[in-house]
């Protein structure tokens, strides 16, 4: 008969534990619903000049909050007119919500909001608004709307055209979440946001994301958003660099800050900056780092083959 000391069993039903929660997070992830579906995708511009898109392929599912990134000219915007049929692909399909983008149908229109970086918002004060864009989407909800306005400090009463452009992108983020869409798109949300708005931003998206909602989130302001998003999507020379969940991220890669670059064995990447060497390794031993999306968009961007090789895309 073999005997086990008291610490020794801790130790095993602790690893037996963490071993079954990390299957169920897995099996969870499996089954999440599909709500955007590219296959195939390629698009251009111009017969004359090289695809934007070649081939492309990629899955987003509910319960997800993804941060699309980018060099300027990646195709980032591109790519979110062709999930919400602003353009056509010459070839493939893009499907969102099982129904084909491009034919924007009524069932898709009322479950999809797309947020521009650039908005316009018509001389009218927000009930006026209200009055003119609510109707077209039937989930949304005047109480989260009314919420949001007041964590922004928004006066409902004024002209939108009056207001700063700070303002009226705060008016257009609470209409947006206010939909309760079941795809929420939003290009550069945080541009033109103030420091404290930009908290504000991420403590309500946060609070609308489950299981049956998408939101996608293109941005150059990954400070802004780091902690909001919690899947992240690269593109790079027109396909998918990487598209994966920062838990999966930080599974493999370890984030370190150091102060000499001497005898550091694993040592995948490094960039200096005054605080010291922001640093890339091989995570062997399993250990927690917090995820840096700078430095893993310049990693990955400039080791295309090592990051396809790390998540053996």
């Amino acid at each position: 008969m073999i005997f086990f000391s008291k610490k020794a069993l801790y130790i095993w039903k602790f690893q037996k534990t963490f071993f079954y929660l990390r299957c169920l997070s897995a099996l969870i992830h499996q089954i999440k619903k599909t709500m955007i579906e590219i296959c195939n995708m390629s698009f251009t511009y111009s017969k004359n000049k090289p695809d934007i898109f070649h081939e492309l392929n990629l899955q987003m599912k509910g319960g997800h909050i993804y941060g699309l990134l980018g060099k300027n000219g990646a195709g980032k915007t591109t790519l979110l007119k062709l999930m919400t049929g602003l353009r056509f692909p010459q070839n493939g399909n893009c499907n969102v919500l099982g129904m084909e983008s491009r034919k924007r149908q009524s069932a898709m229109m009322e479950d999809l909001y797309f947020l521009t970086e650039e908005i316009w918002l018509p001389d009218t004060n927000i009930s006026g608004y209200l009055r003119m864009y609510a109707a077209f989407y039937p989930k949304f909800d005047q109480e989260i709307f009314e919420r949001c306005l007041v964590e922004f400090e928004i006066d409902r009463h004024n002209n939108l055209k009056r207001m700063s452009f700070g303002q009226r992108k705060k008016v257009a983020i609470a209409f947006a979440l206010a939909t309760q869409c079941r795809i929420l798109i939003m290009d550069e949300p945080t541009n033109g946001l103030d420091i404290p708005s930009k908290g504000q931003f991420r403590k309500m998206a946060a609070e609308v994301i489950n299981d049956e909602r998408c939101i996608v989130l293109s941005t150059h302001q990954v400070r802004d958003l780091e902690s909001l998003i919690d899947s992240v999507i690269i593109l790079e020379n027109r396909q998918i660099l990487l598209n994966k969940s920062t838990e999966d991220i930080c599974q493999q890669l370890l984030f370190k800050t150091l102060f000499s670059l001497d005898n550091q064995p694993g040592l995948l990447y490094s960039e200096f900056t005054p605080k010291g060497y922001l640093a890339v390794f091989r995570n062997t031993e399993d250990m927690d780092s917090k995820l840096d999306l700078e430095v893993l968009f310049n990693f990955t961007t400039q080791n295309p083959a090592l990051t396809n090789e790390l998540f053996k895309k």
